[in-house]
C-alpha cells in the first residue's frame, strides 16, 4: 500500500463514527425474584376487582401482545417482519403465563428490542461519516404507527437513513454546519446507547405490566417502586420547577398536562402534547435531550425557585415547524397559589364576573363563595365559570360548588363494579349566586369539571360554552402490591385501576362522550381526535335511571337567539378570523404523515410561517395601540393577545342577562 493510500485510509478511519459502548455492554435482562409474585398479584387484582369485567383468555392475550409490541416499537422501525413472526408464538400465551407468574416470553421480547435498538443506533452513527445533501425530493415518514413492519434489514436501513437525514436537517434549519450537526447527533445517539446499557429488569417488567394494564382500559397502570417513589417526590419537586407533568414517548419528552397556576401554565407558551427537545440553564447553551430518559430530563428542568430555565419546544406533532425557545422562571406551586380567582370584564356597558377555577382542590367552594361575594359587590350582571384545562380533583368539591348555584338536590351518581349506585348532592338550601350564568369548558376539562358542568346543564342553571369536554367519567384506586410478610430483596410496585363510573343526574354517563356545549366554539381539533374517545378500549358511554330533580329554569328557548348572536359576532371578530385560519391550516395538514427532506423547501415553509406569525403579531399590537415590531424576537415580553374565547363567553353571558331580563 502506498503512503498516500495509507494516509487516506487512516484519515477515513479517524472520521468513522462508532458507538462509544460495545454491544456486549447491553444487558440480557431476566426477571427478579419478586416479579413472578407481582405478576400473579396484578393478575388477581385486575381480574377480580376491576370495574371492567373481562376474561383473561387467549383473545385478551392477543390484546396484551399488540399493546406490548407497540410499546417496544411504536414507530415500527426497530423490528423486522421476521422478528414479529418469531414473537407471534407468544400471542395467545400471555393469559396463562401471567397467571403462572412466568415472564420469560415478555423478557425475551424486551431483550430483543434492546439488541435491535443498539443495532439501529450503531447504524445511525455510521451514517454521520459523510456530510449529507438536502437538495433532493425525498420525504421522511414520521408517523409509522400504522405502517407495515420492515420486510428486512435493507428496508430498516433505508428507514433509518431517512430518520438520520431528518435529524440532521432539523439542525441545519437551525443554521448548524455539518461539523456541529455531526457532533450533536453523535452525542445524541451515543447517549441513547448509554441509556440502553443502563436498562434494568424492572424496566422490562414495568413495560410488560403496563401492556397488560392498558389492554384493559386507559386509566389502569402499573408503577415500578422507583417510579412510584419518584412520582410522589416529583409531585412536590417538579412543582418547584415549571409545573408540568411530563411523559416519555418514543425518543421524546412530551408535556402531558400543565399544573394549574404553575409557571408553564402562566407563560401561555406551552401546551399539552408539546415536545421538549432541548433544555438549557442559559439561553445560548441548550442541551439536546432527544432520546434521554425522562428522569434525566426532569433533573435538568428542576431547579431553585426564581431561577430560569430555557426549553426548546417542538409544537405537538408538528415536526415540520421551527423549534421555539421558551424562557420559564421556576417557582414553587402550592395549592393556595392555585386558588379560584375572580375578575370583572366590561361588555357592552355590562359588568360580567369571571371566576377561573384551575382545579377542584379542597375548600374550593369556600374560595368561590368568597369570590362571588366580592364580584356581587361590584354589581355584576352575569357570571362565567372558567373551567378550561381543569383536569378535576376532589369529587366532594364538585358537589359543593354546584351547591353554590342551586337550592339543593343531587349532583352525581356513582356506580361501582357490583352495580351499586350512590348519590352525591347538595342539601344546604343556600344559594350564593342566582343570576345569569355560563360555564366555559374545553377538551381538557375533565372528571370533576365535567360533573359540575353536567349538573349545571341538567338543572338548566347555566349555558355551557366552548368545546366538548374530555370524557373521563371513571374513578381509580391506587394499591401497593407489597405485603407485610414479603421477604423479597426488592420491593414491589403499585397499581392503579378503575373501580367505579360517574353518571349525570339525568342518567347519562360523562364517560367517553363528555359534556357537549350548548354553544360550541370553533376549534381545530375534533372531539374524536383527542380526549377519552380517542382511546380504542376506553370504557363506553352508557346510562342508568334518571334521578328526580327540579330544574332551576329552562334555558332551551334562549339558545337559538344566543347562538345567532354568537355566530354573527365571531364572523366579524379579528381574533376568531385567526381561529378559523388555524382550523383550515390544521385540517389541511392533520393527515400528513411525512415531511420533505429538502432544505430549501423546508426553509421556505418556515419563512412563510414566520412571516404569517409576524403579520398576526403586529395586527394584535396595533389593535392594542402598541408599536409594530420588525421580528418575532422583538415582541414585547409582557404582551398577551386577547383571550378571545373568554371575551366571547362574557358577551354570551351578557346576551343571556338581557334575554332573561
Amino acid at each position: 500500500m502506498s503512503l498516500v493510500a495509507a494516509a487516506v485510509l487512516a484519515a477515513g478511519l479517524a472520521r468513522a463514527v462508532t458507538p462509544a459502548i460495545e454491544a456486549d455492554a447491553i444487558p440480557a435482562l431476566a426477571p427478579e425474584s419478586q416479579h413472578a409474585a407481582a405478576a400473579k398479584r396484578i393478575t388477581a387484582l385486575f381480574t377480580r376487582s376491576h370495574y371492567k369485567q373481562f376474561r383473561l383468555d387467549d383473545a385478551f392475550s392477543e390484546a396484551i401482545f399488540d399493546r406490548y409490541i407497540e410499546s417496544l416499537d411504536f414507530s415500527r422501525n426497530i423490528f423486522t417482519q421476521e422478528d414479529v413472526r418469531r414473537f407471534e408464538r407468544y400471542r395467545d400465551s400471555f393469559d396463562d403465563l401471567l397467571r403462572a407468574g412466568r415472564l420469560d416470553a415478555a423478557f425475551d421480547m424486551y431483550n430483543e428490542s434492546l439488541k435491535r435498538r443498539y443495532e439501529r443506533l450503531s447504524y445511525a452513527l455510521s451514517l454521520l461519516d459523510t456530510p449529507m445533501q438536502f437538495d433532493g425530493t425525498e420525504d421522511y415518514q414520521f408517523d409509522r404507527s400504522e405502517a407495515d413492519w420492515p420486510a428486512n434489514q435493507r428496508e430498516l436501513d433505508e428507514l433509518w437513513r431517512k430518520r438520520v437525514k431528518f435529524d440532521a436537517l432539523s439542525l441545519a434549519l437551525a443554521d448548524k454546519d455539518w461539523d456541529e450537526i455531526k457532533t450533536t447527533l453523535t452525542k445524541r445517539y451515543n447517549n441513547a446507547i448509554k441509556r440502553l446499557s443502563q436498562s434494568e429488569s424492572e424496566d422490562a417488567f414495568q413495560s410488560f405490566a403496563n401492556a397488560f394494564a392498558r389492554a384493559i382500559e386507559p386509566h389502569t397502570s402499573y408503577l415500578s417502586p422507583r417510579n412510584a417513589e419518584r412520582f410522589e417526590t416529583e409531585m412536590n419537586l417538579s412543582l418547584e420547577g415549571i409545573g408540568a407533568v411530563l411523559q416519555a414517548e418514543d425518543d421524546y419528552t412530551v408535556i402531558r398536562s400543565l399544573v394549574p397556576g404553575g409557571p408553564a401554565a402562566k407563560s401561555s407558551e406551552l401546551q399539552p402534547d408539546d415536545r421538549i427537545i432541548g433544555v438549557g440553564q442559559e439561553a445560548e447553551k441548550i442541551t439536546d435531550v432527544i432520546g434521554w430518559r425522562l428522569d434525566e430530563v426532569v433533573d435538568l428542568i428542576k431547579g431553585p425557585k426564581g431561577t430560569k430555565v430555557w426549553l426548546q419546544i417542538q409544537r405537538g406533532q408538528a415536526v415540520a415547524t421551527t423549534p421555539r425557545i421558551v424562557e420559564i422562571t421556576r417557582d414553587t406551586v402550592r395549592l393556595e397559589d392555585r386558588a379560584a380567582n375572580g375578575k370583572v370584564l366590561e361588555v357592552n356597558d355590562q359588568r360580567i364576573g369571571v371566576i377561573e377555577i384551575p382545579s377542584f382542590y379542597v375548600n374550593l367552594s369556600v374560595d368561590v363563595a368568597r369570590e362571588i361575594d366580592r364580584l356581587k359587590q361590584q354589581n355584576i350582571q352575569g357570571l362565567v365559570i372558567d373551567l378550561r384545562a381543569n383536569g378535576g380533583g376532589a369529587l366532594t368539591e364538585a358537589s359543593s360548588l354546584t351547591g353554590l348555584f342551586i337550592d339543593s338536590g343531587p349532583v352525581v351518581q356513582i356506580r361501582d363494579g357490583l352495580g351499586r349506585i350512590s348519590v352525591n348532592g347538595d342539601d344546604d338550601n343556600r344559594v350564593s349566586y342566582d343570576g345569569p350564568m355560563a360555564v366555559l369548558v374545553d377538551r381538557y376539562s375533565a372528571s370533576a369539571s365535567e360533573i359540575f358542568a353536567a349538573a349545571m346543564k341538567d338543572y338548566g342553571r347555566a349555558v355551557i360554552l366552548g368545546e366538548n369536554t374530555f370524557g373521563k367519567g371513571t374513578v381509580q384506586q391506587h394499591r401497593s402490591l407489597s405485603r407485610i410478610y414479603d421477604l423479597y430483596e426488592s420491593p414491589m410496585g403499585f397499581v392503579q385501576f378503575t373501580i367505579a363510573k360517574f353518571y349525570r343526574i339525568n342518567g347519562g354517563s360523562t364517560q367517553n362522550r363528555g359534556v357537549s356545549p350548548d354553544i360550541p366554539f370553533p376549534t381545530a381539533v375534533e372531539a374524536e381526535e383527542t380526549g377519552e374517545s380517542l382511546e380504542k378500549n376506553a370504557l363506553p358511554w352508557d346510562q342508568i335511571e334518571s334521578l328526580d330533580f327540579s330544574h332551576v329554569r329552562d334555558l332551551s328557548p334562549y339558545l337559538p337567539k344566543l347562538r345567532q348572536r354568537h355566530q354573527a359576532r365571531i364572523e366579524q371578530d379579528p381574533e376568531f378570523a385567526y381561529v378559523f385560519e388555524d382550523i383550515r391550516e390544521y385540517r389541511k395538514l392533520k393527515d400528513k404523515d411525512s415531511v420533505s427532506l429538502n432544505l430549501a423547501e423546508r426553509k421556505a415553509e418556515l419563512n412563510e410561517q414566520d412571516a404569517k406569525s409576524l403579520e398576526r403579531l403586529n395586527d394584535r399590537l396595533r389593535r392594542a395601540n402598541l408599536k409594530p415590531v420588525e421580528t418575532l424576537d422583538d415582541a414585547p415580553k409582557d404582551f398577551e393577545p386577547e383571550d378571545s374565547y373568554l371575551q366571547e363567553a362574557a358577551r354570551i353571558t351578557a346576551d343571556l342577562a338581557n334575554l332573561l331580563g
